[in-house]
Protein backbone atom coordinates (compact mmCIF):
# COMPACT_ATOMS: atom_id res chain seq x y z
CA UNK A 1 0.00 0.00 0.00
CA UNK A 2 1.04 3.59 -0.63
CA UNK A 3 2.09 5.74 2.29
CA UNK A 4 -0.81 7.84 3.58
CA UNK A 5 1.63 10.72 4.16
CA UNK A 6 2.75 10.92 0.54
CA UNK A 7 0.25 9.15 -1.73
CA UNK A 8 1.03 8.75 -5.40
CA UNK A 9 -1.27 10.60 -7.75
CA UNK A 10 -2.82 9.39 -11.00
CA UNK A 11 -5.01 10.79 -13.76
CA UNK A 12 -7.37 8.27 -15.37
CA UNK A 13 -9.10 9.28 -18.60
CA UNK A 14 -12.33 7.69 -19.83
CA UNK A 15 -13.21 7.21 -16.17
CA UNK A 16 -17.00 7.46 -16.35
CA UNK A 17 -17.54 3.74 -17.04
CA UNK A 18 -15.94 0.39 -17.79
CA UNK A 19 -12.19 -0.03 -17.45
CA UNK A 20 -11.65 3.60 -16.49
CA UNK A 21 -14.12 3.56 -13.60
CA UNK A 22 -12.81 0.18 -12.41
CA UNK A 23 -9.26 1.55 -12.47
CA UNK A 24 -10.25 4.55 -10.39
CA UNK A 25 -11.86 2.26 -7.82
CA UNK A 26 -8.83 -0.05 -7.72
CA UNK A 27 -6.23 2.70 -7.42
CA UNK A 28 -8.23 4.47 -4.72
CA UNK A 29 -8.47 1.18 -2.81
CA UNK A 30 -4.69 0.91 -3.01
CA UNK A 31 -4.16 4.38 -1.61
CA UNK A 32 -3.65 6.47 -4.72
CA UNK A 33 -4.89 10.03 -4.99
CA UNK A 34 -6.85 9.86 -8.26
CA UNK A 35 -8.17 12.44 -10.70
CA UNK A 36 -10.93 10.92 -12.83
CA UNK A 37 -11.65 12.53 -16.19
CA UNK A 38 -14.41 11.94 -18.75
CA UNK A 39 -17.18 13.76 -20.58
CA UNK A 40 -20.17 12.57 -18.50
CA UNK A 41 -20.40 14.72 -15.39
CA UNK A 42 -23.21 12.74 -13.72
CA UNK A 43 -21.23 9.51 -13.82
CA UNK A 44 -18.07 11.19 -12.61
CA UNK A 45 -19.90 12.75 -9.71
CA UNK A 46 -21.30 9.35 -8.71
CA UNK A 47 -17.80 7.85 -8.92
CA UNK A 48 -16.39 10.67 -6.81
CA UNK A 49 -19.05 10.14 -4.16
CA UNK A 50 -18.23 6.42 -4.10
CA UNK A 51 -14.43 6.59 -4.13
CA UNK A 52 -13.35 10.05 -3.04
CA UNK A 53 -11.61 10.67 -6.34
CA UNK A 54 -11.28 14.18 -7.69
CA UNK A 55 -13.06 14.72 -11.01
CA UNK A 56 -12.52 16.91 -14.05
CA UNK A 57 -15.02 16.93 -16.88
CA UNK A 58 -13.03 16.95 -20.14
CA UNK A 59 -13.35 16.00 -23.79
CA UNK A 60 -10.06 14.82 -25.25
CA UNK A 61 -11.16 15.70 -28.77
CA UNK A 62 -11.21 19.37 -27.69
CA UNK A 63 -7.75 20.99 -27.28
CA UNK A 64 -9.11 23.71 -25.00
CA UNK A 65 -10.71 21.12 -22.76
CA UNK A 66 -7.39 19.30 -22.40
CA UNK A 67 -5.62 22.53 -21.53
CA UNK A 68 -8.18 23.04 -18.77
CA UNK A 69 -7.72 19.43 -17.62
CA UNK A 70 -3.96 19.94 -17.38
CA UNK A 71 -4.38 23.14 -15.41
CA UNK A 72 -6.87 21.54 -13.01
CA UNK A 73 -4.59 18.55 -12.37
CA UNK A 74 -1.46 20.63 -11.82
CA UNK A 75 -3.27 23.11 -9.57
CA UNK A 76 -4.03 20.42 -7.01
CA UNK A 77 -0.80 18.43 -6.80
CA UNK A 78 1.93 16.49 -8.60
CA UNK A 79 1.23 13.72 -11.11
CA UNK A 80 2.93 10.33 -10.92
CA UNK A 81 0.82 8.30 -13.36
CA UNK A 82 -1.25 9.00 -16.45
CA UNK A 83 -3.62 6.20 -17.45
CA UNK A 84 -4.62 6.90 -21.05
CA UNK A 85 -7.80 4.85 -21.18
CA UNK A 86 -10.33 6.94 -23.12
CA UNK A 87 -11.21 5.52 -26.53
CA UNK A 88 -13.88 3.70 -28.49
CA UNK A 89 -14.72 1.84 -31.70
CA UNK A 90 -17.47 2.90 -34.09
CA UNK A 91 -18.86 0.32 -36.50
CA UNK A 92 -17.66 -3.02 -37.85
CA UNK A 93 -17.87 -2.53 -41.60
CA UNK A 94 -15.43 -3.78 -44.24
CA UNK A 95 -12.86 -1.36 -45.62
CA UNK A 96 -14.87 -1.12 -48.86
CA UNK A 97 -17.95 0.29 -47.12
CA UNK A 98 -16.49 1.85 -43.97
CA UNK A 99 -17.91 5.27 -43.13
CA UNK A 100 -15.31 8.00 -43.28
CA UNK A 101 -16.95 9.92 -40.46
CA UNK A 102 -16.65 6.90 -38.15
CA UNK A 103 -12.99 6.40 -39.04
CA UNK A 104 -12.32 10.10 -38.50
CA UNK A 105 -14.04 10.02 -35.09
CA UNK A 106 -11.97 7.01 -34.03
CA UNK A 107 -8.72 8.70 -35.02
CA UNK A 108 -9.71 11.93 -33.30
CA UNK A 109 -10.58 10.18 -30.03
CA UNK A 110 -8.12 7.30 -29.83
CA UNK A 111 -5.03 8.75 -31.51
CA UNK A 112 -5.13 12.53 -31.44
CA UNK A 113 -6.94 12.58 -28.11
CA UNK A 114 -4.35 10.33 -26.52
CA UNK A 115 -1.62 12.48 -28.05
CA UNK A 116 -3.16 15.68 -26.65
CA UNK A 117 -3.43 14.31 -23.13
CA UNK A 118 0.07 12.83 -23.24
CA UNK A 119 1.65 16.06 -24.47
CA UNK A 120 -0.23 18.06 -21.86
CA UNK A 121 0.79 15.92 -18.89
CA UNK A 122 4.22 14.58 -19.84
CA UNK A 123 6.06 17.52 -18.23
CA UNK A 124 4.27 16.82 -14.94
CA UNK A 125 5.23 13.13 -15.07
CA UNK A 126 8.84 14.16 -15.66
CA UNK A 127 8.75 16.64 -12.80
CA UNK A 128 7.45 13.98 -10.39
CA UNK A 129 10.75 12.09 -10.59
CA UNK A 130 8.96 8.73 -10.93
CA UNK A 131 6.37 9.00 -13.65
CA UNK A 132 4.26 6.28 -15.28
CA UNK A 133 2.69 6.74 -18.71
CA UNK A 134 0.29 3.82 -19.14
CA UNK A 135 -1.87 3.48 -22.24
CA UNK A 136 -4.73 1.02 -22.57
CA UNK A 137 -4.69 -0.14 -26.18
CA UNK A 138 -6.29 -3.41 -27.28
CA UNK A 139 -5.44 -6.74 -28.84
CA UNK A 140 -6.62 -4.84 -31.94
CA UNK A 141 -3.23 -3.11 -31.72
CA UNK A 142 -1.54 -6.46 -32.29
CA UNK A 143 -3.51 -7.99 -35.17
CA UNK A 144 -6.21 -7.57 -37.79
CA UNK A 145 -9.75 -8.90 -38.07
CA UNK A 146 -12.49 -8.54 -40.69
CA UNK A 147 -14.47 -5.34 -40.31
CA UNK A 148 -11.99 -3.92 -37.84
CA UNK A 149 -9.60 -1.92 -40.00
CA UNK A 150 -10.68 1.44 -38.61
CA UNK A 151 -10.28 0.35 -34.99
CA UNK A 152 -7.18 -1.79 -35.49
CA UNK A 153 -5.66 1.14 -37.35
CA UNK A 154 -6.12 3.57 -34.48
CA UNK A 155 -4.97 1.05 -31.89
CA UNK A 156 -1.87 0.23 -33.92
CA UNK A 157 -1.19 3.98 -34.03
CA UNK A 158 -1.55 4.20 -30.24
CA UNK A 159 0.80 1.26 -29.84
CA UNK A 160 3.40 2.91 -32.08
CA UNK A 161 3.08 6.10 -30.04
CA UNK A 162 3.80 4.08 -26.90
CA UNK A 163 6.75 2.22 -28.43
CA UNK A 164 8.25 5.42 -29.81
CA UNK A 165 7.85 7.28 -26.52
CA UNK A 166 9.69 4.48 -24.75
CA UNK A 167 12.65 5.10 -27.06
CA UNK A 168 12.42 8.88 -26.87
CA UNK A 169 12.23 8.91 -23.06
CA UNK A 170 15.08 6.46 -22.51
CA UNK A 171 17.09 7.45 -19.46
CA UNK A 172 14.33 9.58 -17.98
CA UNK A 173 12.46 8.58 -14.79
CA UNK A 174 9.30 7.69 -16.73
CA UNK A 175 8.00 4.19 -17.40
CA UNK A 176 6.02 3.70 -20.62
CA UNK A 177 3.51 0.84 -20.34
CA UNK A 178 0.96 -0.71 -22.69
CA UNK A 179 -1.95 -2.83 -21.45
CA UNK A 180 -3.72 -4.53 -24.38
CA UNK A 181 -7.03 -6.20 -23.42
CA UNK A 182 -9.01 -8.60 -25.55
CA UNK A 183 -12.80 -8.87 -25.20
CA UNK A 184 -14.00 -7.04 -22.10
CA UNK A 185 -17.72 -6.90 -21.36
CA UNK A 186 -18.36 -3.19 -20.88
CA UNK A 187 -20.27 -0.57 -22.88
CA UNK A 188 -17.68 -0.94 -25.66
CA UNK A 189 -19.76 -3.07 -28.03
CA UNK A 190 -22.94 -1.14 -27.26
CA UNK A 191 -21.19 2.03 -28.42
CA UNK A 192 -19.64 0.27 -31.40
CA UNK A 193 -23.04 -0.92 -32.61
CA UNK A 194 -24.90 2.36 -32.04
CA UNK A 195 -26.84 1.11 -29.03
CA UNK A 196 -27.93 -2.23 -30.53
CA UNK A 197 -28.07 -4.22 -27.27
CA UNK A 198 -28.79 -7.57 -28.94
CA UNK A 199 -25.83 -7.30 -31.27
CA UNK A 200 -23.59 -6.13 -28.45
CA UNK A 201 -24.61 -9.03 -26.20
CA UNK A 202 -23.78 -11.52 -28.95
CA UNK A 203 -20.12 -10.47 -28.78
CA UNK A 204 -19.90 -11.92 -25.27
CA UNK A 205 -22.21 -14.92 -25.62
CA UNK A 206 -21.09 -18.51 -25.08
CA UNK A 207 -17.92 -17.85 -23.05
CA UNK A 208 -16.66 -15.85 -20.09
CA UNK A 209 -15.25 -12.52 -21.32
CA UNK A 210 -13.01 -10.31 -19.26
CA UNK A 211 -14.68 -7.77 -17.01
CA UNK A 212 -13.44 -4.26 -16.33
CA UNK A 213 -12.01 -5.26 -12.97
CA UNK A 214 -9.70 -7.79 -14.66
CA UNK A 215 -8.05 -5.03 -16.67
CA UNK A 216 -7.95 -2.67 -13.68
CA UNK A 217 -6.13 -5.43 -11.81
CA UNK A 218 -3.51 -5.60 -14.57
CA UNK A 219 -3.13 -1.81 -14.59
CA UNK A 220 -2.71 -1.61 -10.82
CA UNK A 221 -0.20 -4.48 -10.86
CA UNK A 222 1.93 -2.84 -13.56
CA UNK A 223 1.91 0.49 -11.72
CA UNK A 224 2.79 -1.16 -8.41
CA UNK A 225 6.04 -2.78 -9.60
CA UNK A 226 9.30 -1.32 -8.24
CA UNK A 227 10.03 1.69 -10.40
CA UNK A 228 13.09 0.16 -12.03
CA UNK A 229 10.78 -2.54 -13.48
CA UNK A 230 8.91 -1.65 -16.69
CA UNK A 231 6.03 -3.78 -17.95
CA UNK A 232 6.50 -2.87 -21.61
CA UNK A 233 3.41 -4.66 -22.94
CA UNK A 234 0.80 -6.90 -21.34
CA UNK A 235 -1.75 -8.67 -23.54
CA UNK A 236 -4.67 -9.93 -21.48
CA UNK A 237 -7.50 -11.99 -22.97
CA UNK A 238 -10.31 -14.26 -21.80
CA UNK A 239 -9.11 -17.87 -21.76
CA UNK A 240 -11.61 -18.69 -24.51
CA UNK A 241 -10.32 -15.96 -26.83
CA UNK A 242 -7.18 -17.36 -28.45
CA UNK A 243 -6.88 -14.68 -31.14
CA UNK A 244 -8.71 -11.68 -32.54
CA UNK A 245 -10.67 -13.98 -34.83
CA UNK A 246 -11.18 -17.15 -32.77
CA UNK A 247 -13.17 -17.67 -29.57
CA UNK A 248 -14.04 -21.10 -28.14
CA UNK A 249 -17.74 -20.64 -27.44
CA UNK A 250 -19.83 -23.26 -25.66
CA UNK A 251 -22.97 -22.28 -27.58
Amino acid sequence: MISAEQPLRALVTGASSGIGAATVRRLRAEGWDVVASARRRDRLEALAAETGARIVVADQTDPGSIDALRDAVLATGPLHALVNNAGNAYGLEPVETGALEKWRAMYELNVLGTLRVTQALLPALRASGRGDLLTVTSTAAHGAYPGGAGYTGVKHAERMMVNTLRLELAGEPIRVIEIAPGNVETEFSLVRFDGDAERAAAVYAGYDPLVAEDVADAIAWALSRPHHVNVDTMIIRPRAQVSNTRIARTS
